[in-house]
């Protein structure tokens, strides 16, 4: 049943997370700054940080029901939110050292990992996104 959850939630989240994108995009026409992907990472971030805490204490669900909207609903909505979640997880238990090697290697490495990305691809451009 967990993964039917699973399934379901991520599902919904990436829905959401179009349809926030779409908004920001006709509501404020960023054309050189990805406004839409960074409210949707901020709001995910607001989100998983408040459901962590809700959930682990005043209003404690089932297991299966905490990872549909944890893992499935925000990891749909935007995986940036288990970044910051793992992250200050890691900070709050005083692993400060390996808390800013995250940081600066999902950043670093995954900015890289894009660019590479783009250049395996022959004939693929500038997607201008």
């Amino acid at each position: 049943m967990s993964m039917t959850f699973l399934f379901l939630g991520g599902g919904v989240g990436t829905m959401l997370r179009f349809a926030v994108v779409s908004a920001v995009r006709e509501m404020w026409h960023p054309e050189h700054f990805p406004l839409g992907t960074l409210a949707v990472n901020v709001a995910g971030c607001l989100a998983i940080g408040a459901l962590w805490q809700a959930l682990a204490g005043p209003w404690a669900i089932r297991e299966e029901l905490r990872v549909a909207l944890i893992v499935g609903l925000l990891g749909g909505f935007t995986t940036f939110s288990s970044f910051g979640l793992e992250t200050i997880q890691m900070w709050s238990r005083e692993h400060y050292a390996r808390a800013i090697l995250y940081v600066v290697l999902s950043n670093g490495l995954g900015i890289a990992a894009v660019f590479l990305g783009m250049r395996l691809v022959p004939g693929a451009g500038d997607s201008g996104t």
